[in-house]
């Protein structure tokens, strides 16, 4: 095959981040995807509808004349998230659902949940009001090991979560273990999973052997070769559970090349190349569309996307760098080459 159309996918997680870096990292991202959810974990975290309509604007501002691009917001959800908050947000169509992050799990979540009991009221209000919950399910605990955090998560805080509220819609972010990839196999219709290109191409030897590379540095990290083989079967699947995440993340390269470097994967600019890297290698480019296209919007009950995107086999390499604002950004597999190319619309 030297050339696909699909209809235009979607990005269900996106980190853009903010200010002056959004005029770089908002093109990326929207001259492959119609839509994408945008997710909160800004300093300070978008905690209400009017902080996400404000930010909306700011990424509106930052899109490149002629690009049609969707910002579907995102919430913050905090320990001190009021109930009314969540009527505004179920009644505002322009915010997707909330972020449930565990305080501690990963970049910016120190505003984030410390009891997940406590916060089970919000989440009735969310059941009852039709609003999704988006997961970041990995646990703090520094008793438990860095690549059992999500099992651990699954089956501590998940699974007792799903049976609570059995009318909430959950979506299991940047599912990385095949423990995840069950649950949401087993789980109900109101359950599902995002999947990103990084975790379906790489196992945690890309991270590991040979050298500490950072910019494969993602939370959840990079897991084992079995996993990795169960992502992608489930991404291959056509099971409509599972639909595409980037979790794009782009970070200043002297904080990701540093003593302490920050977990994300910038992968925005060479995104749906790289899903199509992966499907490719499965044998399951024809089920690719389905995957990046339908599967998410049916999930959150959206229109799916009317306009095409072609891709053609022209091989091309990854830049080396990127302008960041004032700085710069590495994308995943800098100066490597792809064999799949975005050629633009249909």
């Amino acid at each position: 095959m030297q050339r696909l159309s699909l209809t235009r996918p979607d990005d269900w997680h996106l980190h853009l981040r903010d200010g002056a870096v959004l005029h770089d990292a908002v093109p990326h991202s929207a001259r492959q995807f119609a839509r994408a959810a945008i997710m909160p974990n800004l300093q300070p975290p978008v905690t209400t509808v009017a902080d996400a309509l404000g930010y909306r604007a700011r990424i509106l501002a930052a899109l490149p004349a002629g690009l049609a691009f969707e910002p579907l917001m995102v919430l913050y959800l905090t320990d001190g998230t009021a109930v009314e908050e969540i009527r505004r947000a179920a009644e505002e169509p322009r915010v997707l659902g909330w972020k449930l992050y565990p305080a501690g799990a990963t970049t910016h979540s120190a505003a984030g949940v410390r009891d997940l009991a406590r916060l089970y009221p919000v989440l009735a209000a969310m059941e009852r009001h039709g609003v999704p919950l988006l997961v970041h399910g990995e646990v703090a605990d520094p008793g438990v090991d860095i690549f059992d955090r999500e099992k651990v998560f699954v089956d501590r805080h998940l699974s007792p979560m799903v049976a609570h509220f059995p009318e909430l819609r959950i979506v299991l972010e940047h599912v990385t273990t095949r423990e995840g990839v069950q649950f949401v196999w087993d789980s109900g219709p109101r359950i599902a999973a995002t999947l990103t290109a990084h975790h379906l191409l790489y196992n945690r030897n890309a991270l590991l052997a040979g050298g500490v590379r950072p910019h494969f540095y993602c939370l959840p990290v990079l897991k084992r070769e079995h996993h990795r083989q169960a992502l992608l079967e489930a991404a291959t699947s056509g099971n409509p559970k599972f639909f595409l995440g980037t979790d794009s993340a782009p970070h200043p390269r002297r904080q990701k090349e540093s003593a302490v470097g920050c977990a994300g994967c910038y992968t925005a600019p060479a995104a749906l190349e790289l899903y199509a890297a992966a499907f490719e290698a499965a044998g399951a480019l024809d089920r690719l569309e389905a995957f990046a296209s339908f599967h998410g919007a049916d999930f959150y009950g959206l229109p799916r996307n009317r306009e095409r995107i072609v891709m053609e086999r022209r091989p091309w390499s990854v830049p080396e760098r990127l302008p960041f604002g004032d700085q710069e950004a590495i994308p995943l597999l800098a100066g490597q080459t792809l064999e799949w190319r975005c050629a633009g619309m249909a």
